[in-house]
């Protein structure tokens, strides 16, 4: 569905729910894992969960993905204890020296902030130019996540998110794509920057974007 934000509280919320209930607390962050934060979402949002599921960036490019939990939970799991776990690629050895190299690259370089002030620029020259041509939108992001939401409407969860023009995002896509500028291919999907764009990329991305977009 795209970048949909918690709402304050709301993480927290769960939280409190399952240590009041003696439920686990597990985190999705196979896209998220690195990509927020050294420590992921969870680090972003303070929260701690029981259990984590991991991938994408941890793997550097390379199928590569992890859980991991608190300690009197992993201990449960073979070998150290009952509960059976395996996988045909499981410690693979090419994907886990490129997800040990991507991981050291990362907590070396930090990159966090600079992503973070790319994904503004994008964003904030994206607003300028559809906001100019007249198009309702709204742009959700998180770090160096973002999704353009072709509504006037506030996006806070799935039905929200529905109400978005997607007649006009596949316009919108296909006059990108003809401009060389090559995005997710549905409405509900995340766009990303990495540690390989620069701001030059950025500039020529937003002159692409402007012809692209007086052209709907």
């Amino acid at each position: 569905m795209g970048v949909v934000l918690p709402k304050p509280g709301f993480l927290e919320g769960i939280q409190r729910l399952t240590e009041k209930y003696g439920a686990l607390f597990i985190c999705d962050e196979v896209i998220t894992n690195f990509r927020l934060s050294k420590g992921g979402a969870q680090e972003y949002f303070g929260i701690k969960p029981h259990i984590t599921c991991m991938g994408k960036v941890l793997g550097g490019g390379m199928p590569l993905g992890a859980y991991g939990g608190r300690r009197e939970i992993m201990e449960k799991v073979a070998p150290e204890g009952p509960v059976y776990q395996a996988g045909t690629l499981s410690g693979n050895p090419l994907s886990v020296v490129a997800g040990i190299a991507t991981l050291s690259e990362l907590f070396e370089l930090n990159p966090y902030k600079r992503l973070e002030e790319l994904t503004l620029r994008l964003i904030n020259g994206i607003k300028d130019i559809l906001t100019h041509k007249g198009i309702p939108h709204r742009i959700n992001h998180v770090a160096s996540m973002f999704t353009v939401f072709f509504t006037e409407e506030e996006v806070y969860d799935y039905e929200s998110a529905k109400k978005s023009n997607r007649e006009l995002f596949a316009k919108f896509f296909r006059a990108l794509l003809k401009e060389g500028v090559l995005i997710p291919p549905a409405q509900f999907e995340a766009w990303f920057l990495s540690t390989a764009h620069t701001e030059e990329d950025i500039d020529l991305a937003l002159e692409k974007i402007k012809k692209a977009v007086s052209s709907l």
